[in-house]
């Protein structure tokens, strides 16, 4: 009932505002007078409401930047988070710096030059070599330094070495996430789609000898200062890896696996005293993968080394799991 009583609000309103622009026509028609002529104190009054309009702007827009750019992200905790913050932050200055250099200009000019007799005149340039060198070649230098930057930044984050990294296996499916650990080896088994069935939830091949002692769980346990290396996999539909924290998104793609190295630099129980006690390390989903997306999450849990082998010594292997005799 309320959708319909809006709904005939907005008929009315909009009856009333054609009604009201049918009587404006009339009495310009009894008055002989153009209603499409603009008069110099139309311009006037539009240059004034456009610098007050470009006012406001500006100011809610400084109001976001100032509190809304630290909400942006999440406090760093991993080695490579200073350099994709850095990256962020210089990327931010320069859109600031040039969104205030020409806005204020955009209304001011719009203000001044409204073509009322008080005013005067903007010059107009039919063509100006020096201006189309300008503002061809500086945004050019700017972008391409931008770009250089990022890639220098990408190619430091994905190319670490990742020879001394534990390898974890994070699969993705409608709509929850399974790791899987590569054991004493630090090796994973072979795993195939094909596979999965019953308790062989991610298709691993059991007769591969590096697949006995891979452990599957429902979190994931890190080591504070301890590379690892992720491993993606998706089971249906292209899934976002995304942990805020650690900087760290991938996409988990079917039919291939794909990955992404950090070392973690704080533990929950530190970040739980800096941010409260509810404070988590969530992986989510980041693309919109089916109705349950949102509730697409895994926790993953930093601790030193001492709590990490207690946690997983508590676990059982796969042959544990699967190849163990009722």
């Amino acid at each position: 009932m309320t959708n319909i009583l809006i709904a005939l609000v907005l008929i009315l309103l909009v009856a009333t505002l054609v009604q009201i622009l049918r009587v404006s026509e009339l009495l310009s028609e009894l008055k002989k007078q153009d209603v499409n002529e603009v008069t110099d104190k139309d311009n006037a009054i539009q240059g004034k409401i456009l610098l007050i309009v470009g006012t406001l702007f500006l100011g809610s827009v400084i109001w976001q930047f100032v509190n809304w750019i630290p909400l942006m992200l999440p406090p760093a905790s991993s080695e490579h988070g200073a350099v994709i913050d850095s990256l962020m932050q210089f990327t931010m200055l320069l859109i600031i710096f040039v969104f205030f250099i020409t806005q204020p200009i955009l209304f001011w000019y719009g203000y001044k030059y409204n073509k009322n007799k008080k005013n005067p005149v903007a010059f107009f340039f039919p063509h100006n070599n020096k201006l189309e060198v300008i503002w061809t070649v500086v945004p050019t230098i700017v972008l391409t330094a931008v770009i250089l930057y990022g890639l220098s930044a990408w190619d430091q984050i994905t190319n670490a070495d990742t020879s001394k990294s534990q390898v974890i296996e994070v699969y993705s499916k409608q709509f929850s996430w399974t790791a899987r650990y590569s054991g004493a080896d630090n090796t994973l088994g072979n795993a195939n789609f094909r596979l999965v069935e019953g308790k062989n939830a991610l298709g691993v091949d059991m007769e591969d000898s590096n697949a006995t002692d891979d452990i599957m769980t429902r979190e994931v346990h890190l080591v504070k200062d301890k590379p690892v290396l992720l491993k993606f996999r998706s089971q249906d539909v292209i899934h976002s890896a995304y942990l805020p924290h650690f900087r760290v998104q991938m996409n988990c793609v079917p039919g291939m696996t794909t990955q992404f190295a950090f070392t973690p630099t704080q533990t929950t129980a530190e970040m739980k005293n800096q941010e409260g006690e509810d404070f988590e390390f969530i992986l989510l989903c980041n693309k919109i993968c089916g109705v349950a997306h949102y509730n697409m999450q895994m926790k993953f849990i930093v601790e030193t080394q001492e709590e990490y082998d207690a946690w997983i010594a508590s676990k059982k292997t796969l042959s544990q799991k699967l190849l163990t005799k009722k």
